[in-house]
């Protein structure tokens, strides 16, 4: 299923989450804290300005970003859990 984000939401993809410490102890699910990275899948059209413009996005399709701790909203894709979120909610690109 194709899914467009409209207005300012972008759709990420969150990093899997990590199966074991460093130390090699295999996590269980429910210790396992989700990842605050993910990679931008789809963007929307923009922030409609109040002259009718549209915004440009800061992030492109495709970019590692950071984002905070409850940030958007958990939806499911054909089995994949993605987060729908605004860009307000993206701090940072990763290199």
């Amino acid at each position: 299923m194709k899914t467009k984000p409209i207005g300012e939401k972008i759709l990420i993809k969150r990093l899997e989450s990590v199966e074991k410490t460093a130390g090699g102890i295999v996590l269980p699910d429910s210790a396992k804290e989700k990842p605050k990275e993910g990679t931008v899948i789809a963007l929307g059209d923009g922030k409609l300005l109040d002259n009718g413009e549209r915004a440009k996005f800061q992030v492109k399709k495709g970019d590692m970003v950071v984002f905070s701790s409850y940030a958007g909203t958990e939806i499911t894709i054909d089995d994949d859990e993605y987060l729908l979120m605004s860009e307000d909610d993206i701090l940072a690109i990763r290199d």
